[in-house]
């Protein structure tokens, strides 16, 4: 029962007794009191709200506000301070139909207020994303029921997207690290310069590397060229947390001292505390894909690309080293391999016996885009120490921007089994005896 307290006083008027004063109030004792509620209803009070975004209706989310409550949202930078801007920020939040849930929560209790602060989290029915916030709501009560008087939202201050500075000159040594890795010749290390959803598109490979075992796989391969390399030129850009790194490059073979230039993009992310590279795409040089003039130490140095292809043990690296419409004669097999799947095969069992050719001999002649180099070579098989030699014969043809094997016969030294030829003076000799 609710108790008022009364004070009346009255005058005699025209002889009647009237009220001149009246003075009504509620027990001071009651306003002290307050309206009076209990934890566990102060935490309800977040499920009528989270009803209310449910219904997907603005409007009845923000009824749940008080007269003059205030929205700070978490995805808008206006304060809401009236129920139309509240139910205009409302209109857009619930597309995404969210609902809530209460991870962490502290209440006060105070006089006809409460409030209730802490971390909650969204499930975005739209999309399934999850999104958690801290939050504050004091509630009033008002018209016979609680309402928020001030809704305060935030995303968790450690998720906020922070820049990682750094400067062009730091991000060319990012260069550096990926190289000093090269130089291990551990396809682990070099691997682990990607960031978790790196992409490779790597010069020699048709295939994209999207995770760690596909981007080991490769290197694995090109590691046994032990390529090192460098910055011809480059243009960097910065952004929040990514960096790119764009230009030429150029790589010596360790194993064949080869040299090939490419085109190259880094684009570095910073993840776990460290710069990574999220995409690395290599190419060859553009103006490879229009005829050139070569001189006779390049036709020479083309004998060393393959030599590296055979360094890598991959039978595919090698019969890529051949023409579209490449024949290969080979030294221990009696059948003409013709296209790229013989081609490999042939490779296939010959680079398990881990072949490394030196030319002993050679002789050079240039056409318009052919060029051919003929002569004896020796190869050291790395699994036995046996050394062979053999004559050779490569028709080099311009095809698809870099120079490829359109020939190849190879062939054992025929004094191998003819025996040595005669000397010219025994030849008369026999020559006479039959006269």
């Amino acid at each position: 029962m609710d108790y008022e307290s009364v004070t009346d006083y009255y005058v005699k008027e025209d002889g009647i007794w009237k009220i001149q004063h009246h003075h009504s109030s509620v027990m001071p004792e009651e306003i002290a009191m307050g309206k009076a509620i209990a934890e566990s209803e102060v935490r309800g009070l977040f499920k009528l709200w989270n009803d209310a975004l449910a219904t997907l209706d603005s409007k009845k989310v923000a009824s749940r506000y008080a007269k003059k409550g205030v929205l700070l949202p978490t995805v808008s930078d206006k304060p809401r301070t009236d129920f139309a801007s509240i139910t205009d920020y409302f209109d857009k939040f619930c597309l995404l139909k969210p609902q809530g849930k209460i991870l962490d929560s502290y209440v006060t209790i105070g006089n006809n207020w409460c409030s209730d602060v802490g971390i909650y989290e969204f499930t975005m029915g739209a999309t399934g994303k999850k999104v958690k916030g801290r939050y504050t709501f004091v509630y009033v009560y008002e018209d016979g029921e609680w309402k928020i008087s001030h809704h305060h939202s935030s995303v968790l201050p450690e998720g906020i997207v922070t820049a990682e500075p750094i400067t062009e000159k730091e991000v060319c040594g990012l260069f550096d690290l990926w190289n000093n890795a090269l130089a291990t010749l551990d396809p682990m290390k070099v691997a682990s310069r990607y960031s978790k959803a790196g992409v490779l598109l790597p010069t020699v490979s048709d295939t994209p590397r999207t995770d760690f075992p596909g981007i080991v796989d490769y290197f694995e391969k090109f590691l046994k060229t032990k390529p090192q390399g460098k910055i011809e030129s480059g243009n960097i850009m910065i952004g929040t947390n990514w960096a790119q790194d764009a230009g030429i490059y150029e790589f010596t073979m360790g194993a064949s001292g080869a040299k090939v230039k490419g085109r190259y993009t880094f684009v570095y992310v910073y993840e776990d505390g460290e710069w990574k590279i999220s995409q690395h795409h290599s190419s060859v040089m553009p103006e490879a894909s229009k005829p050139k003039d070569i001189t006779e130490a390049e036709v020479k140095n083309l004998f060393q690309l393959w030599n590296s292809a055979l360094a890598t043990l991959d039978s595919d690296a090698v019969a890529k080293r051949y023409a579209k419409k490449a024949v290969l004669l080979p030294t221990v097999s009696d059948i003409a391999r013709t296209d790229y799947d013989s081609i490999k095969h042939y490779f296939d069992d010959f680079l398990k016996k881990k072949p490394q050719g030196q030319i002993l001999e050679s002789h050079v002649n240039i056409g318009s885009n052919i060029c051919l180099d003929v002569g004896i070579y020796e190869f050291t098989m790395g699994l036995s120490g046996d050394k062979v030699k053999g004559r050779y014969s490569f028709v080099y043809t311009w095809e698809d921007g870099q120079w490829k094997i359109l020939h190849h016969h190879s062939s054992v030294m025929p004094e191998a089994f003819l025996g040595p030829a005669p000397k010219p003076g025994a030849v008369k000799e026999k020559e006479a005896a039959f006269a």
